[in-house]
């Protein structure tokens, strides 16, 4: 077998690959970013004992498992940076204006239900969960919180909730005290919080799987859209908008927008960030 540094993906395969990955996925490679693909599946192909990214195409469109490979893939061609009370101003306008709109709404069932839909290691999830039971007003309130990801290898680090120093470092201090135990310098999440969170592998451009997800108050997917061209983002927002209780909430990265994606959301100007409304 050839060294895997020697190894090129030629054009044709690059296209097949890319293509492949769009049609399961919605992840789009644009034609400038063939280095990018290349150099993130030089050594899965040695792992997996392929001679060229061409035997690793076929073994992803053919063998038995491919359907896990792609899952590992997946976790491969995106970045998964992520840690606990990212971007805080989204957070903040959250809990002050999402959630007291949301209680009143819902003040009939006493349930709050949120969907972490690109959660990744599961940072965000938790996170929200922390904030959650630190709010009073929420006491004797049934929450359930969703946390998906395409990503198999993510979630199995999610349900173990072990964290480094740097996912942690923003936690308010009481808070880390209060929901984790130091083990070996690593950060263990306590059974109270992990318990308002059910993780599952979960593709955001496969409209039919997401069909089980319905009747969430607030989505968070944050970060996410990204990796998609405007066709993807389209059909994925559509799919989160199905999955939203009527006037739900979605909140989407700082960098991302829906204008000219959809108008199927209304923009709201919190104090601290701008979320949006199904309309």
């Amino acid at each position: 077998m050839q060294g895997c540094a020697q190894m090129e993906l030629s054009p044709a395969t690059f296209l097949n690959l890319r293509d492949l990955i769009y049609e399961r996925s919605g992840i789009f490679f644009q034609e400038n970013k063939k280095y990018l693909l290349e150099g993130r599946l030089q050594a899965r192909i040695k792992e997996r004992n392929c001679a060229s990214y061409e035997e690793y195409y076929n073994l992803l469109k053919f063998d038995a498992w491919r359907d896990k490979e792609l899952s590992t893939l997946f976790n491969l061609v995106t970045t998964n940076e992520t840690f606990f009370y990212r971007d805080l101003a989204q957070l903040q306008t959250f809990m002050e204006m999402i959630v007291p709109a949301t209680m009143k709404a819902n003040a009939g069932t006493s349930s709050l239900k949120i969907w972490s839909a690109a959660a990744s290691t599961g940072d965000e999830a938790y996170t929200l969960g922390m904030m959650l039971l630190e709010h009073p007003p929420l006491a004797k309130w049934s929450i359930e919180i969703l946390a998906t990801d395409i990503s198999e290898a993510t979630l199995n680090l999610a349900r173990k909730a072990v964290y480094g120093e740097y996912a942690v470092r923003n936690i308010p201090p009481a808070l880390l005290q209060k929901y984790f135990t130091v083990l070996d310098g690593q950060y263990v999440l306590s059974a109270k919080v992990k318990h308002l969170v059910k993780l599952a592998n979960m593709n955001l451009y496969d409209s039919a799987r997401l069909k089980m997800v319905r009747g969430m108050d607030v989505i968070f997917c944050r970060n996410c859209l990204i990796y998609f061209d405007e066709k993807a983002k389209k059909k994925i927002l559509d799919n989160l908008y199905d999955c939203l209780s009527p006037n739900g909430h979605l909140v989407v990265g700082f960098s991302e927008s829906l204008h000219n994606i959809t108008r199927a959301f209304r923009p709201l100007q919190g104090n601290r960030a701008v979320v949006y409304q199904k309309l």
